[in-house]
């Protein structure tokens, strides 16, 4: 996904990777293959390839939703000499494997970790799966301390994302516990979560039975405040919150999104490129009635995923509260950027969801810190706001 600044995302690009797509699903191997080496040589800057190089990740979400795709996919008319045949499996993991120019890789930073304070590489495994994760443990750390699990983006790995939120910082100063866990590239080709995977969407199912397990097993470890466990990401990690407050909202007292999607905007990689540009009707309609407090942060100037989402997922909150509930606007700016905040709240003025629009802001972490991949200096401290929501007051019945 882009880096603030970057060059925007054609529409032919993604054009062509849709037609990759579906030829990918028609079983001609060579002409996806070939669509999406032109649409990637013909990206005009670095981030454009990096964009391109998250639009790959198409091919190993396949392995497992596509994959037992019954031929109804393809076109109507086949002609079984126009091409070579292979199965499907084969053909999907021979494109996923395939090595094109402007692959991503993960920016190498590490945190600065205060003194007293521990920062820890840690595995958790479960039947659904395995995945490293970092916890920081601030030096102020008392029993029964509150717990934010942070979700990196597409490229980024828990280092990088710790770095560019500053959430460690906010930790130290507050007292609570940050959990990292990071995406595998066996899992994705870019590291991102599959927020759009039809199995990445249920509970104790997929990816989320593994975090939602690592999320447990700290709270265990740590004898944390298990009615203080929140929930947040970026982008492809913030889609991914989403799924995780509407599976588990009894486990996560909140989420956080920022430049994410909503629960139910794909459930293939067809729909998840539709959904990023915000030109598709929701793939999937299942209830938020049980929706947690969220808190979503998008930027206008994001062509990576459309503004419309956040809209979305405040939208889906906002339609799950009951009467009484009270909605303010206001607008301001900070750190150079105007934004403006819709805020519903309860009856005792707690926020149950907000949603900041950040003006000129791309598909980056608002006022995060630049060693830190996707970030942008300027605007709202997202990280900030986001720790304000999640330890305020508990809402009134």
């Amino acid at each position: 996904m882009a880096r603030s600044g970057a060059s925007t995302m054609k529409t032919t690009f993604l054009d062509a990777m849709l037609r990759a797509t579906e030829l990918t699903r028609a079983q001609s191997l060579l002409e996806a293959t070939r669509q999406i080496q032109i649409a990637v040589r013909g990206a005009s800057s670095p981030d454009e390839r990096r964009t391109g190089a998250l639009l790959l990740e198409a091919p190993s979400s396949f392995s497992r939703s596509e994959a037992n795709s019954e031929s109804s996919h393809a076109p109507a008319q086949r002609n079984p000499r126009a091409r070579v045949r292979r199965p499907l499996r084969e053909t999907v993991e021979l494109l996923r494997k395939a090595k094109l120019p402007g692959a991503p890789s993960r920016r190498r930073v590490r945190p600065m970790i205060p003194e007293g304070a521990a920062y820890l590489s840690r595995n958790f495994s479960c039947a659904a799966g395995s995945r490293d994760y970092k916890i920081f443990l601030p030096s102020s750390l008392e029993k029964h301390a509150p717990l934010i699990v942070m979700l990196h983006g597409c490229t980024q790995g828990s280092d990088d994302f710790a770095v560019g939120t500053r959430m460690n910082d906010l930790a130290e100063e507050s007292g609570f516990i940050v959990v990292y866990p990071e995406q595998t590239t066996s899992a994705n080709n870019a590291g991102c979560w599959n927020w759009f995977n039809h199995g990445d969407q249920i509970r104790d199912m997929g990816e989320p039975s593994i975090i939602a397990g690592m999320t447990r097993s700290v709270i265990t470890e740590h004898a944390v405040d298990a009615s203080r466990v929140f929930i947040a990401g970026l982008s492809a990690g913030g889609a991914m919150a989403v799924v995780m407050g509407a599976t588990y909202p009894e486990l996560y007292a909140a989420t956080g999104v920022h430049s994410g999607l909503a629960f139910g905007a794909a459930t293939d990689v067809i729909s998840a490129f539709a959904a990023m540009r915000g030109s598709a009707p929701r793939a999937d309609t299942r209830s938020m009635a049980d929706a947690v407090r969220t808190i979503v942060f998008h930027g206008t100037a994001d062509h990576t995923v459309h503004p419309s989402n956040g809209e979305l997922i405040f939208s889906d909150v906002h339609s799950s509260i009951g009467d009484g509930a009270k909605i303010s606007f206001a607008e301001d700016e900070r750190g150079g950027r105007m934004f403006r905040r819709t805020m519903v709240a309860d009856a005792a003025g707690i926020p149950l969801v907000e949603h900041w629009e950040v003006q000129g802001l791309g598909h980056a972490w608002s006022g995060g810190d630049s060693r830190g991949s996707y970030t942008d200096a300027h605007g709202p401290n997202a990280s900030r706001e986001m720790v304000r929501f999640f330890l305020e007051r508990q809402p009134s019945d």
